[in-house]
């Protein structure tokens, strides 16, 4: 029980949250402006609106333009404040709950968006950690747990992601062997994939590596260094492919895989790589001039 504990909460630098706080706060401005941007819209048909299990729960009324406009405007003002390192709890709380309210008010029409799920939960778990900094090296247990809980909730996008093609398909194989990766490509493919609507073969294997990885993507959560690396690369890879291919993105569970990576580790190397460059350029300015 002690070790899955120290598990949760492995302390890491306070320098990962500021970053990760940035890049989080940046992307939801983008992602209301640009992404989940149908919520004004939705609010001029209110008789369309199907509440989710959440928004049942906590009884929000059907949106409306004027209601979109003041959760958007609180999202991105907030975004900026907390984004630039002020008032990381009061504020980063306040844009969760927007934020929130948002995604509820958006699924409510038929389209549940669930590569939302870890920024939805990074939103709420980063304000349980106070004021950090880009240079701040001191290791945190409560940094520690906040950006768990942002792995866990990006793995499991991939996991709930293979449960529901075994669900509508009956059983992973089933799915593995079906033709879905040729009807998406039909439906939407770009001139970069429509080569492989002749190798059906390719399509097939590609397919059983998707629903393998998704199975095996918890394993991630467990691996460092290298391995780490590769996996990330695997799935960043993965999601450049489906967009080139298809349109699809994902960039929301894209932003949380910073998660995974040591940027507490840049400001150190960017001095080190400043310092280097100067003492370079100093000792080249030092050098005595060729006689003529």
């Amino acid at each position: 029980m002690r070790r899955v504990i120290d598990w949760w909460i492995t302390p890491i630098p306070l320098a990962r949250i500021a970053f990760l706080r940035l890049a989080v706060y940046l992307f939801l401005i983008f992602d209301v402006m640009r992404l989940s941007n149908d919520v004004i819209p939705h609010g001029y048909a209110p008789e369309l609106y199907d509440p989710t299990f959440l928004a049942r729960f906590f009884q929000l009324p059907a949106p409306t333009p004027e209601a979109g406009h003041v959760l958007r405007a609180i999202i991105i003002v907030g975004a900026i404040v907390v984004g630039s390192g002020r008032l990381p709890r009061l504020g980063g709380w306040t844009v969760a709950a927007a934020f929130q309210i948002w995604l509820l008010y958006s699924i409510g029409f038929g389209y549940v968006y669930h590569d939302h799920m870890a920024l939805a939960i990074a939103c709420w778990v980063l304000p349980t950690v106070g004021h950090a900094g880009f240079r701040d090296q001191r290791p945190s247990e409560g940094a520690g747990w906040a950006v768990r809980c942002i792995q866990v909730a990006v793995v499991l996008t991939y996991v709930g992601s293979a449960f529901m093609k075994w669900i509508r398909s009956g059983s992973p194989i089933t799915w593995a062997n079906s033709s879905v990766f040729t009807w998406a490509i039909m439906r939407r493919g770009t001139d970069l994939a429509r080569w492989t609507l002749e190798q059906p073969a390719v399509l097939r294997a590609a397919q059983w590596v998707l629903i393998l990885a998704e199975f095996a993507s918890p394993v991630v959560l467990f691996l460092k260094g290298r391995l780490l690396a590769i996996s990330i690369v695997f799935f960043l890879s993965f999601h450049l492919m489906t967009f080139l291919a298809l349109g699809i993105h994902f960039l929301p569970t894209v932003i949380c895989w910073l998660a995974f990576m040591p940027l507490e580790r840049l400001v150190p190397w960017a001095e080190r790589r400043f310092a280097v460059r100067l003492r370079r350029e100093g000792r080249q300015s030092a050098d005595p001039e060729p006689i003529a």
